[in-house]
């Protein structure tokens, strides 16, 4: 197979985009010294950004594909070519699901749960949200349950103080219970998607295979957490949302929106006109509102589309390399690239090889979904759950490091490599 000059291209950029990510706090840290408001010092926080780090090095594959060709057609034909429905979608949903109503709704659903665990309310509910919320996801798709469970623990614990440690630990949690917890059914988890209609894998199939697994690996992993900080977190204070009664109607129309969003999710075309509905239905009723996530949204898509843009040219060294691998080699090796590779783009490149084994589709979803916690792009959710911890007071200095996340992530990991490998 002869590999095109672009495609080198493209993973230089890939590369370089992944090193960017990992060097954002540093970023953040320079901006320190320069002059507030100058521009070196406008310019270095924007380049510590995460969610637009990969949006900035599509744009020089997009310049560069120019200029290897000699013109923008070349260029414009590629990104035509893509399919950016995911980054519209996870942008969407984030709006509609960080609205107070549905974040009302699901902290009084949790908070109902939490009263049966027998501890502390700031105990109970931080157990109720990190297992229970992550296995939500399962039916109202992964990206909200990550932009409803950052927006509870952000108010809960991100900005009550806590330490650095738990900070890290609880952000690791809940991007590796998240990215599992989507496997109860055969359409809410971005990896699973890719892959489920081609092999036939049904609800029924789901279940007895990574659903029962997924919600043993969170409980786990959710109880080793709390286990850990049990004094810190029985001494917090509990912040609840003291806003004004939100009307059941409003709260009902809301959760309609919500569904069908999630109904139309391969559907841009309809689901952008389900938000523009839902945008009027919002300013009708903005006394019961806070603002719209639009912001962190679009930072959010930006991000996920550029990983499309520059992902999309990695199929020449990726799917040779699924191919060579056998079912332990190839789970522990989709676990390692789902780190720096999105795993629904992983597990897409594997539903593309002919003939795979029912071990080996299995290994590659399992791997995939398992290390889908340890990186800011393993998970296509994960970016919207930093884009709203970003700010929290905890993490207010110089953002949330790569590496405190990666090290927060390999303790749930390492469970969920148990539940959904070794004991397989």
């Amino acid at each position: 197979m002869t590999v095109q000059p672009v495609e080198i291209l493209a993973t230089v950029f890939f590369g370089l985009a992944v090193l960017h990510t990992f060097c954002v706090k540093r970023f953040a840290h320079w901006a320190h010294r320069f002059p507030p408001g100058s521009v070196l010092e406008n310019l270095l926080h924007f380049l510590a950004e995460t969610e637009v780090v990969f949006g900035l090095w599509a744009a020089a594959l997009f310049l560069g594909i120019s200029a290897t060709k000699g013109s923008f057609r070349d260029a414009v034909a590629y990104v035509d070519s893509l399919n950016y429905t995911e980054p519209k979608f996870v942008f969407v949903i984030m709006v509609v699901a960080a609205t107070r109503p549905v974040v009302r709704l699901a902290e009084a659903l949790i908070s109902l749960a939490a009263r049966l665990i027998p501890a502390s309310e700031s105990v109970s509910f931080y157990i109720a949200a990190l297992f229970l919320g992550p296995l939500l996801g399962s039916f109202i798709t992964e990206p909200a349950a990550m932009t409803l469970l950052a927006l509870l623990l952000k108010r809960r614990y991100f900005d009550r103080g806590i330490s650095s440690k738990l900070a890290y630990a609880t952000l690791g949690l809940l991007f590796v219970n998240v990215s599992i917890g989507g496997t109860l059914t055969h359409f809410a988890a971005p990896p699973v998607l890719m892959v489920a209609g081609k092999w036939n894998w049904d609800l029924a199939f789901m279940y007895e295979h990574f659903g029962w697994r997924a919600a043993a690996a969170c409980g786990v992993s959710t109880g080793l957490v709390t286990a850990l900080f049990w004094k810190e977190l029985s001494g917090l204070q509990v912040e609840r949302d003291s806003g004004a009664r939100i009307p059941l109607w409003l709260t009902a129309a809301h959760v309609v929106f919500l569904a069908l969003v999630v109904a139309f999710a391969h559907h841009p075309n309809i689901f952008f006109g389900v938000l523009v509905l839902f945008l009027g239905l919002v300013t009708a009723t903005r006394e019961y509102q806070d603002s719209l996530k639009l912001r962190e949204g679009l930072l959010v898509g930006f991000f996920l589309a550029g990983l499309v843009t520059l992902g999309s040219l990695q199929a020449y060294w990726l799917k040779p390399l699924l191919q060579s691998l056998n079912g332990n080699a190839l789970f522990y090796g989709a676990t390692g690239l789902t780190a720096i590779t999105d795993n629904a783009a992983l597990t897409y490149l594997g539903s593309l090889v002919e003939g795979i084994s029912d071990e080996l589709k299995y290994a590659l979803v399992a791997g995939a979904v398992t290390g889908g916690g340890l990186t800011v792009i393993a998970n296509a959710p994960n970016p919207a759950g930093v884009g709203i911890l970003q700010d929290a007071k905890v993490f207010a200095e110089e953002g949330i490091s790569p590496l405190g996340l990666f090290l927060g992530a390999l303790p749930p990991t390492a469970v969920a490599v148990v539940f959904f490998w070794l004991l397989h």
